[in-house]
């Protein structure tokens, strides 16, 4: 079913309307400076949309628990414990209501954890509860910072993870993401990047409004509109809403938020005694002790001596405590990791999605699997990709040239260690050297010119030496590790590892 929406006027003098039905499948990025009506804008989508979808909106500053009044919309407060936030979470997907995730009164890392912990529960839901949901998340950047902040590392990786999931994952989900945020400079790359529809509103800062012309595909000389744009007032691109850059004005709204822009108030007239009024103390000041803390004295310096040369005391025998379920052999958790990340890899469109992407869904295949101990970190995880990436056979890892090749893989940096030891693996099978396009594919690209400059990195950095034999064929050989590859063609197709040693 086609709904459009009515979002306001275009420069055109018509009427700006929105499919909501290809919003669902496409997701919205909303970007403008405080005080531009990005609040209004989403107030305006969320009224108009109301009868047609179900909602969940992300409120960092309790402005849209107004919603409730006049819509339905279930007003939920952050401040509740984890379990609380899952179950809630997972009723409000099983019973379709509309809801407001207020965070208003917490302070920045409780924000992040409890939006995270709540999105990633409706993410989480069982598959015969995937209606579609519009969640709008506003001021996205808080909880999908581009750099770490002075937030726990637990709370931006619960945070950015969930954001990731919804806006990346989301979709087959159900879920259709609708972010704001003030700059695009502080937003997740990752997240940005999955947006197909943009409203792009007033902007200052030279970083934001080229982002935001790079994103509308304008060119950059035009980017200078964007601080001539008025409160209001958003440049609108994509599937959604238009197929070329359109100016469109926001309509007006039916329901207000309890926070408002300030509004310049006459002062009021002051009393003739006004010195007297301020200078003179209350009488209950003068009752209330002030109490001030002595600073304490310094410690003698034979003191703190004595108790550096003091001997530790014996640690307290640990006591065992037998685990509830029998433990998993590291044998067996290795495999099971191997066995989750050549599920992963599978998918043909494996090669092209952000690492980032790609350790969130590993993650949550291990918690499905309940793989015990400590998660991978992001570094080992991408450690391990490279190495499944590069199609190494049981035999050849077990030998010491496979060894010295992971040690020189060291030297690269981690996103050209999959295309390292791909090649590696083949010339240490005697495999034929891998195609450009098989190159590409394991960086991630489907450039052939950037595989051949990776060549030519490696091959500065003194790692590997490219020749061609009499054919014109390309060999890649490791000074270092004494083997080469056989000769390949350069513009072969793109082909696995196994088909290339089954045709060997």
């Amino acid at each position: 079913m086609k709904v459009g929406i009515d979002m306001g006027t275009t420069s055109e003098g018509t009427s700006a309307s929105l499919d909501i039905e290809e919003l669902l499948a496409t997701r919205l990025l909303v970007q403008g400076n405080s005080g531009s009506g990005k609040s209004h804008l989403l107030r305006r989508l969320l009224e108009q949309s109301a009868p047609w979808v179900q909602q969940c909106i992300i409120d960092p500053e309790g402005d849209f628990v107004t919603l409730a009044d006049k819509f339905g919309h279930v007003v939920i407060e952050g401040e509740r414990t984890d379990a609380e936030l899952v179950g809630i979470a997972t009723r409000i997907r099983q019973h379709r209501v509309s809801c407001v995730l207020s965070l208003e009164g917490l302070d920045i890392e409780q924000q992040m954890r409890s939006a995270g912990v709540f999105l990633n529960a409706m993410f989480d839901a069982d598959r015969e509860y995937w209606y579609p949901v519009l969640v709008v998340v506003d001021e996205a950047q808080m909880f999908a910072p581009s750099v770490g902040g002075d937030v726990s590392e637990e709370a931006r990786k619960i945070s950015l993870g969930a954001m990731t999931n919804l806006m990346c994952r989301g979709r087959k989900r159900g879920l259709a993401g609708v972010i704001a945020t003030q700059r695009l400079a502080k937003l997740a790359k990752n997240v940005a990047a999955e947006a197909s529809n943009f409203l792009m509103g007033r902007t200052f800062l030279d970083i934001d409004m080229l982002r935001a012309a790079d994103l509308l595909g304008m060119d950059r000389r035009t980017a200078e509109m964007f601080r001539d744009l008025k409160r209001g007032s958003f440049v609108a691109l994509g599937p959604a809403l238009s197929r070329r850059p359109l100016k469109v004005t926001i309509g007006a709204v039916e329901t207000s938020a309890r926070s408002t822009s300030p509004k310049l108030m006459p002062l009021p007239e002051a009393p003739q005694d006004v010195e007297d009024l301020i200078l003179t103390p209350d009488p209950d000041e003068l009752s209330r002790p002030i109490i001030r803390r002595p600073a304490p004295p310094p410690r003698p310096a034979n003191d703190i001596l004595a108790e550096l040369s003091r001997p530790r005391p014996e640690p307290a025998a640990a006591v065992e405590v037998k685990p509830a379920q029998p433990e998993m052999l590291p044998e067996e958790r290795e495999a099971i990791v191997d066995g989750l990340l050549a599920e992963i890899l599978a998918s043909p469109e494996a090669a092209f999605r952000p690492d980032a992407e790609l350790f969130q869904d590993f993650l949550v295949r291990c918690r499905i699997r309940r793989v015990p101990g400590a998660a991978l970190s992001l570094s080992a995880f991408r450690r391990k990709m490279a190495i499944a990436r590069s199609g190494v056979d049981a035999e050849t890892a077990a030998s010491e040239t496979w060894a010295s090749a992971l040690q020189l893989a060291d030297r690269v940096t981690e996103d050209l260690q999959g295309v390292f030891l791909m090649i590696a693996q083949a010339a240490a099978r005697g495999l034929p050297c891998p195609s450009d396009a098989m190159i590409a594919r394991a960086y991630g690209t489907h450039s052939a010119r950037r595989a051949r400059r990776l060549l030519g990195y490696f091959e500065e950095q003194g790692l590997i030496v490219v020749h061609a034999d009499f054919s014109g064929k390309r060999i890649v050989a490791f000074p270092d590790l004494g083997r080469e590859t056989a000769p390949g063609d350069a513009n072969g197709p793109d082909i696995g590892n196994a088909e290339r040693a089954a045709a060997e």
